[in-house]
């Protein structure tokens, strides 16, 4: 049934998320003790495995969630649903128990964090189990080679697929739709790398030039999967009949819509429409808009009409002191005057 199967989508949530709230733990990132810390205990004991076998990676891992989580929070920053967290356990609430918009976009983003952190850190030298990727050798063009130190993305890949995944448990719709959505997150982190070079040759001529894979920004990342939000494919199960030569295809999404193509690898998915956000709701875990400040000349999702829900809002003023026109002294001080502004603020009622 769906209900078992959601409680551990959130536990599997919290396992991986949990990592993040254990920030504290981190500071002695090579002592393997860590892994046996009580706060680490949701994790699964694969998830604490992996952990053991890759020295570094927790604190690889634990930072890329934190991105993560700041970039869910950045590109929501105007909308309804804010990706709001809280501290404790389960850091996006009851959110992640749901097969929404949001949820898709929660899984994505937190499994491209980890995928992408991991990646960097292997070029870094910073895991033990991995380096640069050495893999691309020889000519690429005729006036280019393969060389330098491309980021890990295949080991981020599978990393993230072992770490990440292990949590889903099930056969259902919520495990299908968690397991798309995680990896469309690394496939995003994977199709925004890009080829950088450095030119050699005489006297800064580019005769012939060096070239290696690197990673993308993280925002690139939240960008292109902020617009594979809103480009979303609502999905069923979809079960073929019991075919024994073809058991993988047994268990796959379908579009709900019979007439809209089957969603891509790179797409979210989901299967049930949104809570309304707009007000507060315990069983939904959703807070509600009230006090959210807003844009009152925006017609804009984040414009007091939409996102205050048709509630209103009140303005007051507030006094702002800032330091401005600052200027550098020779040598080594920097003075500043203060500027106090009155910033006019709308607030959602």
């Amino acid at each position: 049934g769906g209900r078992r199967w959601g409680h551990h989508a959130h536990l599997c949530h919290r396992g991986i998320i949990n990592v993040a709230s254990s920030t504290n733990l981190l500071t002695d990132s090579k002592n393997v003790q860590l892994v046996l810390d009580p706060s680490l205990q949701l994790l699964s004991r694969k998830q604490r495995k992996l952990i053991r076998q890759n020295p570094g990676i927790l604190h690889s891992v634990s930072s890329g969630l934190q991105t993560a989580i700041k970039e869910c929070k950045w590109q929501f920053r105007n909308r309804r649903w804010n990706c709001p967290t809280s501290q404790g356990p389960n850091i996006f609430g009851k959110i992640v128990n749901r097969g929404c918009r949001e949820t898709a976009f929660i899984f994505a983003i937190t499994s491209a964090g980890v995928t992408h952190s991991v990646a960097r850190s292997c070029s870094e030298g910073s895991i033990e189990s991995c380096t640069c990727d050495y893999r691309r050798r020889g000519p690429g063009g005729p006036d280019w080679h393969w060389g330098g130190c491309s980021d890990n993305i295949d080991f981020g890949r599978l990393f993230g697929r072992e770490f990440v995944d292990s949590s889903e448990k099930g056969r259902d719709l919520r495990f299908l739709m968690n397991l798309h959505n995680n990896e469309a997150g690394r496939m995003t982190v994977f199709s925004e790398m890009r080829q950088e070079c450095k030119c050699h040759g005489m006297s800064g001529s580019c005769t012939v030039r060096t070239c290696w894979m690197r990673l993308p920004t993280f925002r690139a990342v939240g960008d292109v999967l902020k617009d594979r939000f809103d480009g979303a494919s609502r999905v069923i199960y979809g079960n073929k009949g019991s075919n024994r030569a073809s058991r993988v295809e047994l268990h796959h999404l379908e579009p709900e819509n019979p007439a809209h193509k089957p969603p891509s690898p790179h797409d979210l998915v989901y299967f049930e429409k949104s809570p309304n956000f707009c007000t507060y709701s315990g069983k939904m875990g959703t807070a509600g808009t009230a006090g959210r400040f807003c844009n009152s000349s925006s017609p804009g999702l984040d414009g007091c009409e939409l996102l205050c829900c048709g509630r209103g809002y009140r303005t007051r003023t507030q006094r702002v002191t800032e330091r401005c026109n600052c200027t550098f002294h020779w040598c080594c001080h920097v003075s500043c005057l203060n500027c106090t502004n009155t910033q006019v603020l709308h607030e959602c009622l």
